[in-house]
């Protein structure tokens, strides 16, 4: 149970308060949609509630740190600096993430215990497959189990040919029930790995292992600790029976690239459709592994007949990660820019300059000599078994540079308490407790550049990055724990930075006059009052189930149809230099006639950059209900008029069933 409150009175202040929610209404429903949980009346939180329920939280983890350590709490400073605290989230000054939206103050922390639900993103390396049993399997269960709870996970693929794979041939049958929880699903996978790796490793009469599924919830049930409806076991059979496909192909060949990405692949797969409804995948490998570039390039089709997993087969689940090469400064780019070109695959992964520097405008300190990789969207540095919190400020919407260094405090703050608590994995424990590694994170700069000067962004993100490092020693002194390795990052945003109404993280909006979609189930009680309000709203026409919502958006300032390739990295750059110490997570949006300088951005940027991903610009209609379509400023005035404000304050119930979702459709395509 929590144990600290914030005074009522306090909080009363904020609930007659109409939140500054943005978009027109779109970061109002991202809300409701996304991060409202229902409470024990059955009505859904209002964001007063949600912000007293993530800071009652927050320091509740901290009192319990600092009481079981007996270093002396003292309520007061507490209470006044939680009132701040709570009033900086409720004006959106800064956000914490969505993890910590949805799960923070809520019995799956404080009670059940399952602390990597706070968490962003994490990275785990197959480097190790060869070492034991156990460290073979690992890597795949941990995959499974974070992606269950919400967390993206990088991966990589040292692990190939450190294994080899035998068919279990023992005649005798182990049954195992299956138990309808999280943990049951992920000891299915580890009983059913065990059974083909450990031969490899002397166990030489493992069973063949026969699961009964009945227990798992039928379809349809709700999901009480996260959200959604239960899917069934059917996702589950599904991915049993694939991975047995796989591995009985391999039978007495050593493990490939190939099958390491498709398992964790089909892992990811299992999750979404599962109705845990997210997943996030990043897979690491080699920039001369020929193997590992055409598991996505698509000229090779004919050649990928000859291996295993074939691309037909591999679009089923291949979609789960986004694929990244390693490279540094002797890396050639001149074939792999030209597979980047088509698809935007693969991206690029600095693991020298990620390994020897924190912000690049310091000199190099090796603080990240045991970094392994990245999390999926490439703005964090992680050694293997490692999770990362990522806390989103909006230096648009402060007031002067002087309160945007106050939010940083807290912002920091709620980043460092999330390293306080334990999760369910040791290994997770054991680097957490020692790197303390959080990521402080900086959305809407293109807002920021469109209202400031460069130069005084640069001021704003240098002062506020020494605020920090002058908080991370206080703080750390006052919780008696290292200080953190690293501190700052730029996410590439989502659905936290549309409740805030700013572009995400550093990048540049699609257009200045637009027509924003967000689906949303038909059955959904959030419905009426989308309608009443005067939105648009239309069939899906892929998912029967769903309607899609359109929001008028303006966005000043400069659109992509403006930016060149050139200015999109060097602002990545700029950003890397001045003010993160992990990694800027930017996907470069290039026109066709851009595809071929992707070659000479990386030869003329790769002393500054540690991470960097690209995607061609798709034209316009390339699809049926794109997320983005442009409209004309007439368009966006007379669909703006006919919209009043959405008023869900009568909700009693949400059946909609998406919580919690990251993205439009909570489903990472």
């Amino acid at each position: 149970m929590l144990n600290f409150k914030l005074d009522d009175e306090f909080v009363a202040i904020y609930k007659d308060i109409r939140p500054d929610f943005g978009f027109n209404g779109l970061g109002l429903l991202t809300y409701y949609r996304t991060y409202s949980r229902l409470k024990a009346d059955g009505s859904n939180e209002q964001w007063y509630e949600t912000v007293r329920r993530v800071v009652e939280g927050a320091y509740a983890l901290q009192k319990e740190h600092i009481l079981t350590n007996e270093l002396g709490w003292n309520n007061r400073k507490a209470q006044h600096s939680a009132q701040e605290m709570y009033d900086r989230i409720f004006k959106m000054k800064f956000l914490p993430p969505g993890r910590m939206l949805w799960a923070l103050g809520t019995p799956i922390i404080h009670e059940k215990r399952v602390g990597q639900a706070l968490f962003n993103c994490a990275f785990v390396s197959t480097d190790a497959i060869g070492n034991t049993l156990e460290n073979a399997i690992k890597p795949f269960t941990f995959m499974m189990d974070m992606s269950m709870v919400g967390v993206g996970v990088g991966f990589d693929v040292e692990g190939a040919k450190k294994i080899e794979i035998n068919a279990p041939t023992n005649k005798h049958e182990e049954v195992f029930v299956i138990p309808d929880s999280r943990e049951g699903w992920v000891m299915s996978l580890e009983k059913l790995l065990f059974t083909y790796f450990a031969k490899h490793f002397g166990y030489n009469n493992a069973q063949v292992i026969k699961f009964n599924y009945d227990e798992v919830r039928p379809q349809g049930v709700p999901i009480a600790g996260f959200g959604g409806v239960s899917s069934g076991p059917a996702p589950l059979e599904s991915l049993h029976n694939q991975l047995r496909k796989i591995l009985d192909s391999l039978d007495g060949k050593a493990i490939t690239v190939t099958a390491i990405t498709d398992i964790m692949n089909m892992i990811g797969q299992c999750v979404v459709a599962g109705n845990v409804r997210r997943t996030a995948q990043i897979a690491l490998g080699g920039v001369n592994d020929a193997e590992y570039r055409r598991l996505k390039d698509y000229r090779w089709n004919a050649e990928q007949k000859k291996y295993e997993g074939s691309m037909s087969h591999r679009a089923a689940y291949g979609w789960a990660s986004n694929n990244s090469v390693t490279v540094d400064e002797g890396t050639n780019f001149e074939e792999v820019a030209k597979q980047t070109a088509m698809n935007g695959e693969p991206g690029y992964v600095f693991m020298n300059n990620i390994r020897a520097f924190s912000r690049m405008c310091d000199p190099a300190d090796h603080k990240d000599s045991k970094a392994k990789g990245t999390n999926p969207c490439g703005e964090q540095t992680l050694e293997s078994y490692e999770l990362c919190c990522l806390v989103e400020t909006f230096p648009s919407r402060a007031e002067s540079k002087e309160d945007y260094l106050r939010t940083l405090k807290f912002a920091y703050l709620l980043g460092k308490t999330a390293t306080l608590v334990n999760t369910t994995w040791q290994e997770t424990n054991r680097v957490q407790k020692r790197n303390r590694r959080i990521g402080t994170s900086v959305s809407g700069i293109t807002n920021f550049i469109g209202d400031h000067s460069l130069e005084t962004l640069r001021q704003w993100l240098d002062d506020g990055y020494k605020e920090i490092q002058n908080w991370d020693n206080i703080y750390s002194s006052w919780l008696c724990v290292p200080k953190s390795i690293k501190t700052t990052s730029v996410k590439p945003s989502g659905t936290v930075s549309l409740l805030a109404g700013v572009n995400p993280g550093c990048h540049f909006p699609e257009f200045n006059y637009y027509i924003r979609r967000m689906r949303i189930s038909k059955t959904s009680a959030l419905m009426p009052a989308i309608i009443e309000a005067g939105l648009h709203v239309e069939n899906d026409v892929v998912d029967p189930s769903s309607l899609v919502v359109e929001f008028p958006i303006h966005n000043a300032g400069k659109s992509l149809k403006n930016v060149s390739i050139w200015e999109q990295v060097a602002l990545a750059v700029f950003l890397q230099k001045y003010w993160s110490d992990n990694q800027v997570s930017c996907t470069i949006t290039f026109k066709p006639e851009e595809s071929g300088e992707i070659k000479t951005v990386l030869d003329y940027f790769k002393y500054d950059l540690k991470s960097i991903s690209f995607l061609p610009k798709l034209e316009l209609g390339a699809y049926a209900q794109m997320p983005y379509e442009a409209i004309t400023k007439e368009q966006y005035e007379t669909m703006a008029a006919k919209v009043t404000a959405i008023d869900f304050k009568t909700l009693s119930e949400d059946s909609v069933g998406e919580k919690f979702c990251n993205n439009d459709t909570c489903v990472v395509a």
